[in-house]
């Protein structure tokens, strides 16, 4: 099967320009693609795994991508999908994300050998003139098609800045700056990011005159669409779910996909594993207890293509001792008090929350407790006054449950 019959094979196409076109570049190896990340935390997180992933088998299909920073839209934010305006970063801690990025990425895209590029669009969005742009570039666009756009609809309602009203044309300037100084003649994104994504095509097409020859415009301006089911996937009720390893451990990551939704699990592992699609397509009938058994197979494949197999087989015996499997709970995450941790001779719930990190502050951790949140060895807890000896730790596994989905061990030292 040709790589572009297989991206539509496991969902991950929603709609394309110029079809044939697009077929021929991947098929061939001879897209010069790009996706962009703008760097608005310190690490990836979920919503970008399925953009990463496509990156990746386009590469291994002999595709060249062009991973875009935005050290220069990351100024402005996007709009797109957002009910109110992005906090601005300073451009330190943009720098300081674009960094942790740069790592993170590496585990998906070989750049090595000049196979795949890494830029920061503030190298050329920073030094841009205003006027110059108002000049330049600004005829293109019309700001009665700019406001029908869909991913302006939603602020409109609430207020779009002006501010933001510029991203659209920063994210088109990018396509057109890729295209003239890298050759770049694809581009991916989530369905939000539709409307921008074709006024950069047409950015494109109209100040390199290529309207003039449409043979040779359809064939460099093409846009693929992606799937958005990737930014449904990143979210849970403790926030985002990161790729680094600091903020999500291997073992909460894996018990993410563990327990996603039994209508979900065949999906994610179409969109999101390597797996061969004779292998899934296998698996399309499986219903009942064997859609834990899938479960399972997405959680491990996935902790093993972000945090490597040694991690991905450490999470998989945590989840299966807490499961009856037998397994050895070290590998659980896990907490160490000590003497000084306890006042005459207890520690309170409250504080094992805190250091643990299940919970982000006292008033959380209330929260949690009271709406019958927490478990302690698999007894719910409600009583926000709980605490425990060092006896009661020590007595046996000290197991620490969040909702279905966190695990901490406490061990005393």
């Amino acid at each position: 099967m040709k790589i572009y019959d297989e991206l539509v094979a496991r969902g991950l196409i929603a709609q394309v320009t110029d079809e044939q076109k697009v077929k021929d570049l991947i098929n061939n190896g001879q897209a010069t693609f790009y996706i962009g990340f703008d760097p608005t935390a310190d690490s990836l997180h979920v919503g970008h795994f399925m953009a990463l992933c496509l990156m990746k088998r386009l590469q291994m299909a002999g595709n060249k991508p062009i991973a875009l920073l935005g050290g220069g839209t990351g100024m402005i934010g996007d709009p797109s999908g957002k009910t109110d305006m992005r906090q601005m970063l300073t451009k330190e801690a943009i720098d300081h994300n674009i960094e942790c990025f740069k790592k993170q990425m590496s585990r998906f895209i070989d750049f090595s050998e000049g196979r795949a590029l890494l830029v920061n669009n503030a190298d050329w969005l920073l030094d841009l003139n205003y006027i110059d742009v108002l000049r330049d570039v600004g005829p293109y666009f019309s700001v009665n098609k700019m406001l029908a756009a869909e991913c302006y609809k939603l602020r409109l309602e609430k207020g779009l800045s002006f501010l933001e009203f510029n991203y659209m044309i920063m994210q088109s300037y990018d396509f057109y700056y890729l295209y003239k100084h890298y050759g770049c003649n694809l581009q991916f994104g989530g369905d939000d990011q539709w409307s921008n994504m074709l006024f950069g095509r047409e950015l494109i097409r109209k100040k390199m005159g290529l309207e003039e020859d449409e043979a040779k415009a359809q064939a460099m301006t093409i846009t693929l669409l992606l799937n958005s089911e990737g930014k449904k996937m990143g979210k849970t009720v403790s926030g985002a779910v990161w790729l680094d390893p600091d903020k999500t451990s291997p073992y909460e990551f894996y018990q993410y996909w563990r327990n996603v939704d039994d209508k979900d699990v065949l999906k994610c592992i179409r969109m999101l594993t390597f797996l061969p699609l004779e292998q899934i397509d296998e698996m399309d009938s499986w219903e009942g207890s064997q859609l834990n058994k899938a479960k399972e197979i997405l959680a491990y494949e996935l902790t093993k293509l972000v945090h490597g197999e040694e991690e991905a087989v450490k999470a998989q015996n945590a989840a299966k001792a807490l499961f009856g499997g037998g397994a050895d709970s070290a590998d659980m995450p896990t907490t160490t008090v000590t003497a000084g941790d306890f006042t005459d001779g207890r520690i309170k719930l409250i504080d094992l929350l805190l250091k643990t990190q299940i919970a982000k502050s006292g008033r959380d951790a209330r929260t949690l407790i009271e709406q019958g949140g927490i478990s302690v060895n698999d007894e719910k807890i409600t009583d926000v006054y709980a605490s425990f000896s060092a006896e009661d730790i020590n007595a046996d596994s000290f197991i620490i449950k969040k909702g279905k989905k966190v695990f901490h061990k406490i061990v005393i030292e």
